[in-house]
């Protein structure tokens, strides 16, 4: 288990925590919760030894493996699925021992190259045979074989397509190299796994995939996520961090709402009935100091209100208020995509032949796998980017709002809040504005403070407050959430349910889509349509496609249709059972051979490895008989991996035939 015992943790002259404990057993899911800036991150740099506590101990068992999402991806030229297979650190020691051990007998080596081959060439002169059958045995132990295979798996979930597994790391941008990163960090065998904000940077279906990959992990889990539905389905403890204390509940964070909330009501009645004692002995106090008669009374409950430990008052407001202005917008119809193909100059289309109209009062939740075309769509309809052909039609006078990351990338860092507010508004007195930015708990210093000093979450904070006091009539959000707390996305949910405009949001925080969106649609297979469905079966929808598509790992993913109505799909659904048919035929015959295959080879190896167990085979006479024995069983285990693997991957299929 973990067992954190009175830790203190400071940044600079600021105390994080505080004598806090905490005991985390082997196996729990543990979501932490807090404001920014709590230390939650410092917590996890401590855990993993990179930050010295200033006082008390954290402890782990001696033996685990600890993994975590690092922040750096080095610019390498080694492709993608190599580098996700170096964070599984003793596959990569495995294997270079083995190399070495081909290599010092004529074989060439090779990053990850095919174990049967070295173990072929290993057993001559002056190599352990004994330690050589022990990297064999440990090889395949920890799925050796199967490596490469499981990286593919971890990428292709992860939006990676077979193609992209090929490229380079230094080819991806920032995003995508923390992607790699993550999907690194899962490869490791890990018994404590560290997730600092792991769904940043994915969109929904990499969040759907990564949530149903954390259910199924069967280490020990410390996850700092501000999602709450990832939280609801992941987690089965949260602990909060507030006051300098770590706070464990258990549950995940629906049940954690409601017990804080249940705390804080008790905590605000002891409060009121204290503040009601607390009067009561100041107004005694004030009244009979001065008189001799009582003034040792007087002394005396001075003395009782020193001593009365004050029960703080319960801390339940968000540091954010804001709403959106009323729209007056009198056109039916805001945008229209007429004939359209959207995409960029010189490549391939994302879309073509799009008809969409966006009315007034729509509230669209856009859906849709990364790469399907969302964002495309998004800086089609705002106008950013030019269509390759097609008409755009916008409503004259339309007042547009469009949150994208470009947006936060251009606030000006040597400015401040205030300035980048009265370029907006020049002639508004400076208060005004200042009340405004406070809503966005930008209050204070902060108001002047140099934009380029601000977190990745006070960036987003800021461009949203922009976007909101130019009071549109149709707002579209490209992510509005990333690196946003739980706070402020309540506090944008509660503000967009009350938004009288047109909406479109594109968002892997499926609380805020569910809360504000009245419409979903679907981008996949070059197609926009609506989607007929709520996000549960978004949900069931993209995990099952994988199940479908019975693709072996490291395949891309299969363009998904659209769904149409469920009538239509069933059948095509029972024209494709019917059209299919015969492909189960030539599956199970081969499946069958596969089986005969392994059946002799297993016997054979049976036999190899009962030989190679006795004393005898480690014999001066047995040397040549073993050299012999332990090339056969490299060979052997090679083969069987190979034909257990196709075995697997046509089961697959099978399954995934109707």
């Amino acid at each position: 288990m973990i067992r954190i015992s009175n830790l203190t943790l400071a940044r600079g002259n600021k105390r994080l925590l505080e004598a806090a404990n905490l005991t985390v057993h082997v196996g729990h899911k543990v979501g932490i919760v807090g404001a920014n800036g709590c230390g939650k991150s410092s917590l996890f740099a401590a855990i993993r030894g990179e930050l010295l506590p200033d006082a008390g101990a954290i402890e782990l068992p001696p033996k685990w493996t600890l993994a975590h999402v690092a922040q750096e991806t080095p610019a390498v030229a080694i492709p993608a699925i190599e580098y996700v297979q170096d964070g599984d650190r003793e596959l990569r020691d495995i294997e270079r021992a083995l190399a070495a051990a081909g290599a010092a007998h004529g074989h060439p080596e090779s990053r990850g190259a095919g174990i049967a081959g070295e173990g072929a060439g290993a057993g001559g002169p002056g190599v352990d045979g004994a330690r050589l059958a022990e990297l064999h045995h440990r090889f395949e132990a920890i799925g050796g074989y199967s490596a490469r295979a499981r990286a593919a798996t971890l990428l292709a979930g992860l939006g990676f397509d077979e193609p992209a597994q090929a490229r380079s790391v230094e080819s991806f941008s920032g995003g995508w190299r923390m992607r790699l990163n993550l999907a690194q960090a899962l490869m490791c065998r890990s018994d404590l796994l560290l997730l600092d904000e792991p769904t940043n940077h994915l969109d929904l279906d990499a969040v759907l995939w990564l949530e149903d990959w954390l259910r199924r992990y069967p280490g020990t889990l410390l996850l700092v996520t501000h999602d709450r539905d990832f939280l609801d389905a992941v987690a089965d403890t949260i602990v909060h961090v507030d006051g300098g204390k770590l706070t464990a509940y258990t549950g995940n964070y629906a049940q954690f709402e409601r017990e804080r909330a249940q705390q804080l009501a008790q905590q605000q009645a002891a409060h009121a009935k204290q503040q009601r004692q607390v009067a009561h002995l100041k107004a005694y106090i004030d009244r009979f100091r001065a008189k001799a008669t009582k003034a040792r009374q007087a002394q005396s409950r001075i003395k009782a209100l020193e001593r009365m430990e004050l029960i703080a008052a319960a801390h339940v407001d968000s540091p954010f208020s804001f709403s959106f202005p009323a729209v007056d917008a009198s056109a039916r119809q805001l945008v229209r995509l007429e004939h359209a193909s959207l995409g960029y100059a010189g490549v391939a289309p994302v879309l073509e032949g799009v008809e969409w109209a966006v009315l007034a009062g729509s509230r669209i939740g856009l859906l849709g796998a990364n790469g399907a075309g969302k964002s495309t769509l998004l800086k089609s309809l705002a106008g950013t980017l030019p269509l390759l052909s097609g008409e755009r039609h916008a409503a004259q006078n339309l007042r547009l709002g469009y949150f994208a990351q470009h947006q936060v990338e251009q606030l000006r860092g040597d400015q401040t809040p205030l300035w980048h507010l009265r370029r907006l508004e020049p002639d508004t007195r400076e208060q005004e504005l200042r009340d405004y930015l406070g809503g966005f708990d930008f209050r204070g210093d902060m108001a002047t403070a140099g934009v380029g000093r601000f977190s990745g979450g006070e960036k987003a904070r800021l461009a949203l407050a922009l976007i909101v006091r130019q009071r549109p009539d149709l707002l579209l959000l490209d992510e509005p959430t990333n690196h946003l707390d739980i706070e402020m996305r309540e506090a944008l949910t509660e503000a967009l349910q009350d938004y009288g405009g047109a909406l479109i949001v594109v968002a892997h925080d499926r609380h805020l889509l569910r809360a504000t969106a009245d419409e979903l649609w679907l981008l996949a297979d070059g197609r926009l349509a609506p989607f007929d469905g709520d996000l549960d079966d978004y949900k069931a929808w993209v995990l099952g496609r994988e199940r479908r598509a019975g693709r072996r790992a490291g395949d891309a993913v299969e363009p998904a249709k659209a769904p149409a109505d469920r009538r239509s799909q069933k059948r095509e659904e029972a024209l494709a059972r019917q059209k299919r048919s015969d492909q189960r035929k030539p599956l199970v015959a081969r499946q069958a051979v596969l089986e005969r295959d392994m059946e002799s080879l297993g016997a054979e190896r049976k036999l190899l490895d009962a030989w190679l167990a006795t004393p005898d085979a480690y014999s001066e006479e047995a040397k040549p008989r073993l050299v012999a024995a332990l090339a056969r069983q490299g060979d052997l285990t090679f083969k069987l991996a190979r034909l257990e693997s196709e075995w697997l991957a046509i089961a697959e299929a099978l399954e995934g035939l109707p």
